[in-house]
């Protein structure tokens, strides 16, 4: 039986539909043969490797009656629409090479047929590509965000300022806070900024005269003014309003046995340990003496909001007291105030005004202007003009118009300088503007600032302001020294905090708030050895140069103390970081990361959906739509009591609608269930065992976390393409569009070829065609895309 149906003939037999050309069915008599054209000979595969798959296998699930998936195939039926309908192709691509089509229950076809499709279609795209213009796109002017803001200021300046607690939360684009698109300004930051120069410049210079008597500021439990974090520390969040000296009084009441050794009392800022200190914890002698006592510090403390934090460091003995005792006077010594009284002039120089004041300002207008016109190319990150300096200089001079000194003058510019646009903002200009739309490469300059944002999240130093300038930047091997050089440099940790931090979602952890009932050994020192580990594991794949698989199946990763304790590891002591050769196969690579488990999880228990969809968004590239609406909310109640959390999943996405996402979706989450809410590691979800087995969709299997960490491992390209296109974005600091897939391809190629070494990513982005060029101004808007 035979139907004709588009110009093909569909020939109806047993074992299933066979597409063919009429031509084929009715051959004319025979010709002169001639060698086919490239478009004949890419239709006439497309016949033979493609159609006839997509007819059988595809067609009756994806076609004008029932899209499954938004998905309809009536439009694939050419070769030309493989660049026609491209986005859908890649999603065709992607479906199949992780088996998730045909899906659980259909029959698959031979391996041999889907490579054949595989391979022509990439072949088609690798060909369409090479057709395309290059485009490099275009980025519009971008605001220095908060973390660029403050990593900048102490560069320059040399003055620690913490943006992310004066100025509002950034917007987030394509994944990211670095977006060109998103970075407005609104009247509220301006007026933050304004604020913030007036106190920058003011610490950096420290020429205003400090408060003639010291001010006392008291932190006290019985005031609800301090946060008991546990036992043996305590908190307080405080602003330190001048750069000065302070004596610190940290309130110690109660004593312990009459054997009681002294304990190691610690003093952090934000985190950062400052000062130790021996305290007695043993009875005084004395007949009356009350059992209290001040341990008394005197540290010189930087100007802002702050969060300080004392606390018995390795405090053995409060984990043998019972609850009822912690805070008994009569059996434990504990920590319940903190006092600051200054600021004291500090007997040292300021770093920052050695960095500021080159020479005696006093010396005259050539000193000054030296000096204004040092900061301001710096601060500009080029070349300036002797306009630019005249006009700082106006400040000096009207400061001394007005009694105050040459210091305070520089000062009053320095605040000018950092309002400026030219400050705020990273502008990238267009050599000739009358051609519109003109592929040009952006200068050196620009250059130098690209490379420093996306390494350092920070201003060029001197030594790649002064190549730039010098025009030497794109010299022979000096680009790849350069970077070479950066990301040995501490400021490379910028990737760690910003890329990884945003990539990974560790920043998360500053917002999570574990229940404590279920979970009391969660708090701040917890979390912040989570963010720190993975931190640390980022940075030293980064320097290292070691292999992206690391990220799946590192054996090593950095622990101290308490963080040892929590995953169950013995022989690591203290609460320094180091790193740890892991002896079992519980926590190889990134996703036995307790920071990873915590922010994919919900408060009060695992959630194998969100990790799921976690490592589908971040580590495969391939995020699933949104749910259905009206999709009941899982039954909390019955979680872990009748029935364990795997069971009552699996009855809660019987939905049909449901399983196409959540078959792979859930499998991977259920593969970490070992690893509770805190990434703990269990057997149990309360009364029932944990089941972490599963089997992928193109049907390989697990039964352990490490198991299925191995087959993520099969899947390193995708790995790989997802990082490029997340690190390509950031770096960029815009979305991707259908132009970009050309470096994105270019850049996996040459990462394969390398064995996927991380600083063969980092080079192939600096080298690539959209960060070292640009298009120039076309007045059209764009819109980024998918690149899946």
């Amino acid at each position: 039986m035979r139907i004709k149906v588009h110009g093909f003939i569909a020939v109806l037999f047993a074992g299933g539909v066979l597409l063919a050309t009429e031509s084929s069915l009715h051959p004319k008599p025979a010709a002169t043969a001639q060698k086919p054209s490239t478009v004949q000979q890419a239709a006439l595969t497309f016949e033979k490797a493609v159609q006839p798959l997509l007819a059988e296998t595809c067609a009756p699930c994806h076609n004008d009656q029932m899209a499954s998936g938004g998905l309809n195939l009536g439009g694939f039926s050419t070769p030309s629409s493989i660049s026609q309908h491209r986005d859908g192709w890649e999603r065709i691509l992607q479906k199949i090479r992780t088996g998730e089509m045909p899906p659980e229950g259909l029959p698959r076809p031979p391996a041999a047929r889907i490579e054949a499709l595989m391979k022509f279609v990439q072949g088609e795209f690798e060909k369409a590509d090479r057709n395309v213009k290059p485009d490099p796109g275009r980025v519009t002017a971008r605001r220095l965000n908060r973390n660029e803001y403050s990593n900048t200021i102490r560069d320059l300046l040399g003055v620690d300022f913490r943006a992310e607690r004066d100025f509002p939360t950034e917007d987030s684009g394509h994944g990211f806070d670095n977006m060109s698109d998103v970075l407005t300004i609104s009247p509220v930051l301006m007026e933050k900024y304004l604020a913030a120069a007036e106190r920058i410049a003011a610490r950096a210079i420290g020429a205003d005269p400090l408060p003639k008597k010291p001010v006392e500021a008291e932190y006290h439990f019985k005031h609800k003014t301090i946060r008991r974090l546990h036992a043996s520390t305590i908190e307080a969040a405080h602003r330190v309003d001048w750069d000065g000296e302070y004596i610190l009084r940290i309130g110690l009441p109660g004593e312990r046995a009459p054997d009681g050794k002294p304990v190691k009392l610690g003093f952090w800022m934000d985190g950062k340990l400052l000062h130790t200190t021996l305290v007695e914890t043993k009875p005084s002698k004395l007949e009356y003496f009350d059992p209290y006592s001040d341990a008394e510090l005197r540290l010189v403390l930087p100007a802002g909001d702050h969060v300080f934090r004392a606390g018995f460091i390795d405090d053995e003995f409060v984990k043998g007291l019972a609850e009822k005792d912690v805070y008994n006077n009569k059996k434990n010594k504990f920590l319940n105030s903190i006092t600051f009284v200054g600021p004291f002039p500090a007997k040292v120089e300021k770093p920052s005004r050695k960095k500021i004041l080159i020479c005696d300002p006093n010396s005259g207008a050539a000193c000054v202007d030296k000096i204004l016109s040092t900061l301001a190319r710096r601060a500009y990150r080029r070349p300036v003009t002797k306009a630019e300096v005249a006009s700082l200089a106006k400040f000096v001079g009207m400061a001394k118009a007005e009694g105050q000194t040459l210091e305070q003058g520089i000062q009053l510019a320095i605040q000018a300088m950092l309002v400026s646009p030219r400050f705020l903002f990273r502008v990238e200009r267009d050599p000739d503007p009358t051609h519109a739309g003109r592929v040009h490469k952006i200068s050196q300059i620009e250059l130098a600032s690209r490379l420093s944002y996306f390494l350092w999240s920070s201003m060029p130093d001197d030594e790649l302001l002064r190549l730039a300038e010098a025009g030497k930047l794109r010299a022979p091997g000096m680009l790849e020294a350069q970077v070479k050089r950066m990301l040995a440099d501490e400021r490379s940790s910028a990737l760690a905090d910003n890329f990884a931090g945003q990539w990974l979602e560790v920043r998360n952890l500053d917002s999570v708030t574990p229940d404590p009932k279920k979970f009391p050994e969660w708090g701040p020192e917890l979390r912040d050895a989570m963010k720190t580990e993975t931190r640390m594991f980022f940075e030293s794949l980064l320097r290292e140069n070691r292999p992206l698989s690391d990220f799946l199946d590192a054996k090593y990763t950095f622990l101290n103390e308490q963080l040892a304790k929590h995953y169950g590891i013995e022989g690591v002591a203290g609460p320094d970081f180091r790193r740890v050769d892991l002896t079992t196969d519980q926590r190889g690579g990134i996703l036995g990361h307790a920071s990873i488990l915590t922010v994919s999880s919900y408060p009060t228990r695992t959630s194998p959906v969100i990790r799921g969809k976690y490592l589908l968004q971040n580590f495969l590239g391939a995020p699933p739509p949104a749910p259905p609406p009206d999709v009941p909310n899982l039954d909390e109640e019955a979680v872990g009591t009748a029935g364990s959390l795997r069971q009552q999943l699996e009855k809660h996405r019987s939905n049909p609608a449901c399983a196409s996402c959540h078959n792979r979706m859930d499998v991977l989450g259920f593969g970490l269930e070992n690893y509770d809410a805190t990434g703990k590691w269990r057997t149990m979800d309360g009364k029932f065992p944990v089941d972490v087995s599963g089997t992928f969709p193109n049907g390989k299997s697990f039964s352990t976390p490490a198991e299925m960490k191995g087959l993520l491992k099969d899947e390193l390209p995708d790995f790989a393409r997802c990082i490029i296109e997340k690190m390509v974005t950031y770096s960029l600091g815009r979305g991707l569009e259908r132009y970009d897939r050309k470096t994105v391809d270019e850049i996996g190629r040459k990462l394969a070829a390398s064995g996927y070494r991380f600083q063969t990513l980092i080079d192939g982005i600096v080298f690539s065609l959209p960060f070292q060029s640009r298009r120039g101004e076309t007045g059209k808007t764009e819109k980024a895309v998918s690149l899946r």
